[in-house]
């Protein structure tokens, strides 16, 4: 399946809009506390045991989205969103949504 940002796919005629689909994922408050306490992980400012966590959200993300993508019958998403949102009471968790159009690709 090809998941784009873009609105379209050069070379590639879209047939059927299927609609909008979305995944999402969080991490609980439990990876903060093991990714903080790691912070002696840090280099040059960055942490990879953050940036993992990171990693692996975004790809459950976009693999629910391209699940629901195929639920409707697609063979593409396009126009694909990634957001992060910090959730829960004292910002405790950490959302990474993606959303996007389903279509068919000739």
């Amino acid at each position: 399946m090809i998941i784009t940002t873009t609105p379209q796919i050069e070379g590639r005629r879209i047939t059927r809009y299927c609609g909008v689909v979305a995944g999402e994922a969080i991490l609980g408050a439990n990876v903060f506390k093991d990714l903080f306490a790691g912070l002696r992980d840090i280099v040059g400012g960055r942490s990879a045991t953050y940036e993992r966590e990171l990693q692996r959200a975004r790809e459950i993300a976009l693999k629910e989205l391209e699940e629901r993508a195929q639920e409707l019958g697609a063979n593409a998403v396009v126009g694909v969103d990634l957001d992060y949102e910090v959730l829960g009471q004292g910002n405790g968790m950490l959302m990474v949504s993606a959303s996007g159009t389903a279509v068919v690709l000739e």
